[in-house]
Parts: structure tokens; C-alpha cells; sequence
């Protein structure tokens, strides 16, 4: 007997008995439809990370100051107070570099008239807008001439204006963050936000009246100390020769022999590594959903046991007229795969509209976005004929090892 037959048969004895093969496929399709709906968040989580992190650009290198030594122990990294305004300056010339962003970041309380907000502050230079990739949405950036003057001037993030001013511009208007009030002349176009937090909670005054009024503080040698320094490559291939050439610059500045006090890393070092983590992540997440698909198979690892039970007369008869042992393993195989096969089929259909219907819901604030890969689905069908061949060997095994005499005797 031919596979087409088999298939028939199969089918067959899928309608005769229609409820208990729907009750079957019960969990295949829950599995399967789980997998998709797991996976399709977590690859949605993934495409939106590097979707943020790319918008940043490609092409930066982020300089920060490195650990310090405490009695001998190492302290975390970011606590030297060894990176400075005047090393920013110095790594303009640097081999490979366009821009150069360094900034200061503080955190406060914003206030406007009887609305206030904690949120970051920034300290920035006129550069700032162009390396780190944002754009305006209403009024002017920082300039040259706030920098020189040390001007109160501040501009905010779009959630911040939001909050601040929810029904007028806030263009002109007064912001005190801690105890200076800054004039507010521009808007930051919104970046939007995922689960990693949003660009948008910001507040950014110029470096030298940051240096000045909130957040001063000098390293051993009298240098302006600052947090990080954004330095933007002429473009993606130039990224390693800035690299090396920022490292022998402040290496030279600051005297280094044996270790660095300050790391090197690029949006590139990020980027690899979130995707590492998100990877995990969407894997974790399938691995859980992938334990009801070995609850499915379970089950359909009994119903072709009670099916060899129930049609054990048949099978002695066909064996009787000929059938071989492979013809009754055929059968049953091909039984137990099909209903798994259709259970599968019917769980993507679940799983593609689940996800469909989720996507862009709100969770903690934020934007779910869901994902359904071609790979995802060739994985969940691949999966659910591979369980219904692995759960129906057994019973197939059973009912083709039978003694026709035996199974023609059967009551």
C-alpha cells in the first residue's frame, strides 16, 4: 500500500471519529500557536532594539572613564574621573573622526510653574545633535555662542515638553532644574522609547553651564571632568582606526603604561551584544512554549494506542490478506503525523492572529511589537510533524508487531 492510500485511510479515520482527533490535536495546537505568539514577541523585542540602537548610527565610538582602585579593590567601571572636556578637544584630530559629542549627565527635578518631572540632564556640546542623530522639532539646538557665554538655556526632550507644557509651547518659557531657571529655546523631535527606555526624558543645557552651576567636578589635574565622549567615525569602515587612534591619544595624555582608565566601545559592541541577549531571550521563550507541544504529543502518543486497541481485529485482517509489517507501521505513522500535521497548521493560523492582534498593545508604557518570521513557522510546522512521527513509532510499533492470529481473535 501506497503512501496516497495511507493518507486516505488516515483521513478517514480522522472523520469517523471527529471529536477525540479535535480533542487531539487540542495541544499541538495550543503548542504550536504558543510558539509562534512567544517567538514573534521576543524577535518583535529584538528587531526593536536594534532598531533604536541603529538609529543612533552605526558609526559611533562611545569613550567612558574606567574603574578606579579603592584599597585595592576595583571599583566598578565609570567611576574614575578621568575623561575631560580638554581630552574631548584633543580627539578632534583623531585619525578617522568626524565629530566629536562629549557630555555630562546629571539627574534633577525639572520644574514648570506648578508641573515638575525628574529626568536626566545633559550637559552637551553644539555637536551633540548631529553625532548622537537627533533632530528638532520646534525652536533652536545649543550653539557655540551658549557654550562660550555659559548661557541658561535649556533644550528638552519630547516627553519632557510634553509634561511640562501639556497646552502651550515651550518656546521662551522657564524650566528650574534643581535651583537655576533655564529659558527653554527648543523641542527635540521624538525617538520614541522600547523596553530599554526612551531618549525622550531629557533635558539638555549647555556643557560649560552644566560644568558651572550643577554638576562641577575636576579630576587630580584641575581637567573638567565628563561623563562620556561620542565620537562619530567618518564612516563604518573608519570605526576600528578610530578606535585605535582615540586609545593612543588619551594613552599619551593621560601617561598610561599598564592599564587603561578609560573603555572604548562602539555602537557596533552594543548592538552585538543586546541581539546576544534578545537572542536568549526569544530562545527562552520558545523553549516554554515548546513544553506544550511535548504535552501534545503525549497525547497523541495515547489516542493511537487506544486506536491500535480498537482496531486490532482490522489490523489481523489486513494482515491476513497480505499486508506486510511495514505497510501496518505506514499506516498508523502516517495517522499519528497527519493529525499532528493539521493540529500544527490550525496553531500557526492561532499563533499569526494572536500575534497580529497584540502588536502595538502597551505594556508598562511601552509599544508591544510582534514579529512572525517565514523561519518561525517553517520551525513550529517542522516541529509538529516531527513530534507526531516521534509519538506515533510507538503505537505504529505495536499495532504492526501484532500475530494476525492473535488480532483476528481479538474481542
Amino acid at each position: 500500500m501506497n503512501i496516497i492510500q495511507n493518507l486516505w485511510l488516515a483521513l478517514d479515520g480522522i472523520k469517523a471519529n471527529k471529536l477525540r482527533s479535535a480533542l487531539t490535536m487540542l495541544g499541538i495546537i495550543i503548542g504550536v500557536g504558543a510558539v509562534i505568539v512567544l517567538m514573534s514577541i521576543g524577535t518583535g523585542t529584538q528587531a526593536t532594539v536594534t532598531s533604536r540602537i541603529s538609529s543612533l548610527g552605526s558609526n559611533l565610538v562611545f569613550v567612558r572613564p574606567g574603574a578606579t582602585q579603592q584599597g585595592g579593590v576595583r571599583t566598578a567601571a565609570g567611576s574614575a574621573i578621568s575623561l575631560t572636556l580638554e581630552d574631548a578637544e584633543a580627539l578632534e584630530g583623531a585619525d578617522g573622526v568626524e565629530a566629536v559629542a562629549p557630555e555630562t549627565q546629571s539627574g534633577g527635578q525639572i520644574v514648570a510653574g506648578n508641573i515638575n518631572v525628574n529626568n536626566r540632564v545633559l550637559g552637551v556640546t553644539e555637536s551633540y545633535l548631529d553625532v548622537r542623530n537627533y533632530t528638532m522639532a520646534d525652536g533652536d539646538f545649543i550653539t557655540q555662542q551658549n557654550l562660550d557665554a555659559k548661557s541658561l538655556v535649556a533644550v528638552l526632550g519630547a516627553n519632557t515638553a510634553n509634561t511640562l507644557f501639556p497646552d502651550r509651547s515651550p518656546i521662551g518659557q522657564s524650566v528650574r532644574v534643581t535651583r537655576t531657571q533655564f529659558r527653554v529655546i527648543g523641542v527635540l523631535a521624538s525617538k520614541g522609547g522600547s523596553g530599554l527606555g526612551t531618549e525622550d526624558d531629557v533635558v539638555m543645557v549647555p556643557i560649560t553651564t552644566a560644568m558651572a552651576r550643577l554638576s562641577a567636578q575636576r579630576n587630580n589635574s584641575g581637567g573638567r571632568s565628563v561623563g562620556t565622549v561620542n565620537v562619530k567615525a567618518i564612516s563604518d569602515k573608519d570605526v576600528p582606526i578610530v578606535k585605535e587612534s582615540v586609545a593612543a591619544i588619551l594613552r599619551e595624555r593621560h601617561r598610561i603604561t599598564v592599564d587603561d582608565d578609560f573603555t572604548i566601545t562602539s555602537q557596533e559592541d552594543t548592538l552585538a551584544t543586546l541581539n546576544q541577549v534578545t537572542g536568549v531571550f526569544t530562545a527562552f521563550l520558545g523553549s516554554i512554549a515548546g513544553i506544550s507541544l511535548l504535552v501534545g504529543g503525549i497525547g497523541i502518543m495515547n489516542i493511537m494506542l487506544v486506536s491500535v486497541t480498537e482496531r486490532t481485529r482490522e489490523i489481523g485482517i489486513r494482515k491476513a490478506v497480505g499486508a506486510k509489517r511495514n505497510d501496518i507501521l505506514l499506516q498508523f505513522l502516517v495517522e499519528a503525523t497527519v493529525l499532528s500535521l493539521f493540529g500544527g497548521l490550525t496553531g500557526i493560523l492561532l499563533g499569526v492572529g494572536i500575534s497580529r492582534l497584540v502588536s502595538g498593545m502597551n505594556l508598562n508604557g511601552q509599544p508591544l511589537n510582534t514579529v512572525v518570521s517565514p523561519e518561525v513557522v517553517i520551525l513550529a510546522v517542522s516541529v509538529s510533524a516531527a513530534v507526531g512521527l516521534f509519538f506515533g513509532i510507538y503505537p505504529a510499533s505495536r499495532a504492526a508487531s501484532l500475530h494476525p492470529i492473535q488480532a483476528l481473535r481479538y474481542e
